[in-house]
C-alpha cells in the first residue's frame, strides 16, 4: 500500500510493529534531538496553565506525560494505532498518571470531541500521514476554545545547502542501513522517512502550512526550525 492511497491505513501499518521501540526510533530519526524538540513544543502551550489538553498522534504518550510533568493539566491522548496506545497505557500506568491521562483511539480528521472542548492542543509528526492537511488543521482548531494555544512538532528539511547535504546522506544512506540491521519494521521506516519528508515539503511548504493554520482560525502563527533545520515546531492561538 502507498501513502497516497490511504494515509491512515498506511500509518497504522507502518508503526504497528514499532511501539515498544518507538521512543528509541524518534531519537534516532531526530539525530537525538526529539526530547529537546518536544520541550519546545510544550513550552508553546505553557503557560497559561491549561486545565484540559488534547495530544493528537500521541504515540506512546511521551508528550502527554511531559505535559503532566510540567503542569496540573489533564490530558487526552489520541492516536490511530492501537498498538501504540497499548504501549502508551503501560507507560502511563508506570508513571502513576492514570487519573490525569486518558488514551483513546481515533482519527485526527474526525475528532470524537465537541467544539471548544480543550484549553490547549499538541500534535506530533501528523500532517504527513493525512490526506488533507488543511482540513485536518480545521478539525484540530474546532475542538479548541477561543484564545487557546495549539503547537506541533514535525521533521523538516535543512534550508542551508551544507546542512541539507549531510541531512540527505543521513536520511538516504545511514537510516536505511541502520534500519536493515535493526529488523524488518525499522528497515521499512528507514527507507521511507527521508523521501517522505522531502515530498511533503515540496507539496506543502512551510509558508503554505502557516497560511493553512491561519485559515483554520489560528492567530499569531509562528514556525521555528530546530537543530539546523532537522525539526520544525509551529504554534499559534485560536482566534477569540
Amino acid at each position: 500500500m502507498q501513502l497516497r492511497d490511504d494515509p491512515n491505513r498506511f500509518a497504522q501499518d507502518l508503526f504497528t510493529g514499532l511501539p515498544r521501540r518507538y521512543d528509541v526510533l524518534e531519537a534516532v530519526l531526530s539525530f537525538g534531538q526529539n526530547a529537546r524538540w518536544r520541550r519546545t513544543m510544550v513550552d508553546a502551550i505553557l503557560p497559561p496553565e491549561p486545565a484540559r489538553v488534547l495530544d493528537v498522534a500521541t504515540g506512546t504518550a511521551g508528550v502527554a506525560l511531559q505535559i503532566t510533568d510540567r503542569s496540573q493539566a489533564n490530558v487526552v491522548g489520541l492516536d490511530l494505532t492501537e498498538a501504540m496506545l497499548r504501549t502508551g497505557l503501560d507507560e502511563v500506568r508506570r508513571s502513576a498518571r492514570t487519573g490525569r491521562i486518558s488514551l483513546v483511539a481515533g482519527q485526527a480528521e474526525r475528532l470524537p470531541f465537541a467544539d471548544a472542548s480543550f484549553d490547549a492542543l499538541t500534535f506530533t509528526y501528523l500532517l504527513r500521514y493525512v490526506a488533507d492537511p488543511a482540513a485536518t488543521l480545521r478539525e484540530l482548531a474546532r475542538v479548541l476554545r477561543p484564545g487557546a494555544p495549539m503547537a506541533s512538532l514535525e521533521f523538516y528539511v535543512p534550508q542551508d545547502r551544507f546542512f541539507w547535504f549531510w541531512w540527505w546522506c543521513y536520511t538516504r544512506l545511514v537510516l536505511p542501513v541502520a534500519g536493515a540491521l535493526a529488523g524488518r519494521a525499522w528497515a521499512r521506516v528507514g527507507r521511507f522517512l527521508g523521501p517522505n519528508i522531502s515530498a511533503h515539503y515540496r507539496r506543502y511548504p512551510v509558508g503554505w502550512t502557516l497560511n493553512a493554520w491561519r485559515e483554520a482560525g489560528m492567530t499569531n502563527v509562528t514556525a521555528r526550525p530546530m537543530s539546523l533545520g532537522g525539526g520544525l515546531v509551529m504554534w499559534g492561538t485560536k482566534a477569540s
